[in-house]
C-alpha cells in the first residue's frame, strides 16, 4: 500500500490541524459510513506523533502519513490518494483508492 498526499492537501492538513514538522497523521477504519471499498466503515484520521508498528507511511513536508499495522485490513489491496480541492466544498479533502494488486497475491 502506498500513501500519496498531494501539495495542497499537505498544505491543507497543515493549516487545519496545525501541524509542522515532526507531526503526524494516523488514516484507519471506523465503523458507519461508506467509502468505494467498504460498506458500513468510513475513513477517518486523527493526528498521532508517536506512530507504533506501521502497515504502510509517507513523509510529506516533514510530516508523517501513516497506517497502523491494526487498521492493514481497511486499507489492503488498495493504494490511497489524499487531495484537497476548494471547489468541493463541504468535503474539501478527496480520498482516491487504486487498486495495488495486493489482494492478488
Amino acid at each position: 500500500m502506498k500513501i500519496d498526499v498531494t501539495d495542497s492537501a499537505s498544505k491543507w492538513f497543515q493549516s487545519k490541524m496545525g501541524l509542522s514538522q515532526g507531526n503526524g497523521v494516523r488514516f484507519y477504519g471506523k465503523v458507519y459510513g461508506k467509502t468505494p471499498v467498504h460498506e458500513g466503515f468510513s475513513l477517518a484520521l486523527t493526528r498521532d506523533d508517536q506512530p507504533g508498528e506501521t502497515y504502510t507511511k509517507t513523509e510529506k513536508d516533514g510530516i508523517t502519513y501513516f497506517v497502523d499495522e491494526d487498521d492493514r485490513w481497511f486499507f489492503v489491496g488498495f493504494d490511497l490518494k489524499v487531495d484537497f480541492n476548494p471547489e468541493k466544498d463541504p468535503e474539501n479533502v478527496v480520498y482516491t483508492y487504486t487498486p495495488n494488486g495486493d489482494l492478488d497475491k
